[in-house]
């Protein structure tokens, strides 16, 4: 009978002890395991958030230019100024509101605009039908003239001397434009900038530049050995250009142009620049 009991005891004992081995076998989470992440993806048919975009910040008006213009647009101590710069400050004041001012190369402007990446552009930017076809224009401010640079003692002396020469140019630029049209495209050598176009000049890689007067005067004092063709190229006017579908900007821009017209501001900017 005590062997009974003592085995009974025993099967007791074994019992307890895997009931504990499985107790103490299970494996709990620590308490620092991250949980998962949250589900981010976008419920359907809700875009993602939209890029900045000119006229995210409603106070911030932004123009695009091409810095590399002078004396209407280009960089001092840092800062874009000139003609345009000044003009557009005055407009953005004139609207309440604050200018922002990117620099691009030329060609990039008017894509710029469409695009809505820039409420409108400001570069010297001359009003013609190719253009119209992709944004409206305002009021004209300023009259530009085209003329040639070329080198002292070029037998360039006409603009009937300029056929078979190598032209150099801005790129998309009306001289850019008009020198395709009357010399052809074989003979127009385009440069991302008037500067990159007059070095070219200087090291007599084109054998003229048809650019704008008053950029081509700050060339040509920079670079002994330059000078301008008495002749002048075409005569055109100046614009700011805006999106096709934005009238409601152009109509505010035309009537703050107006006003700073009328009340000689225009003229003043100008002639600070010009004389």
């Amino acid at each position: 009978m005590k062997k009974i009991m003592k085995i009974a005891a025993m099967l007791t004992l074994i019992a307890l002890c895997a009931v504990m081995v499985i107790s103490c076998g299970k494996t709990e989470t620590p308490k620092d395991t991250a949980a998962p992440a949250p589900d981010t993806t976008a419920a359907p048919g809700t875009a993602a958030p939209a890029p900045d975009t000119a006229g995210a910040d409603d106070n911030v008006i932004v123009m695009c230019t091409n810095a590399s213009f002078p004396p209407y647009e280009f960089v001092e101590n840092g800062e874009i100024t000139g003609i345009d710069a000044e003009i557009a400050a005055k407009i953005a004041e004139k609207l309440g509101m604050t200018l922002k001012i990117e620099d691009m190369e030329f060609s990039a402007l008017i894509p710029a605009v469409q695009s809505g990446l820039a409420d409108f552009a400001m570069a010297g930017m001359t009003v013609n039908e190719e253009r119209l076809q992709s944004v409206n224009f305002s009021t004209s401010y300023a009259t530009g003239v085209q003329v040639v640079i070329i080198p002292e003692g070029s037998d360039i002396a006409s603009l009937d001397d300029l056929n078979g020469k190598k032209i150099g140019v801005q790129l998309a630029t009306t001289g850019d434009i008009y020198a395709t049209d009357d010399y052809g495209e074989e003979n127009v050598e385009e440069y991302a900038t008037g500067n990159d176009a007059v070095l070219a000049l200087t090291q007599g890689k084109v054998d003229a530049v048809i650019i704008d007067n008053e950029p081509a005067k700050a060339y040509v004092a920079a670079n002994e050995g330059l000078t301008i063709l008495s002749t002048e190229y075409a005569v055109e006017d100046y614009a700011i250009a805006i999106a096709k579908e934005n009238t409601e900007l152009l109509d505010k821009v035309n009537a703050a142009l107006a006003e700073l017209i009328d009340d000689g501001v225009v003229t003043e900017i100008v002639n600070k620049y010009i004389g």
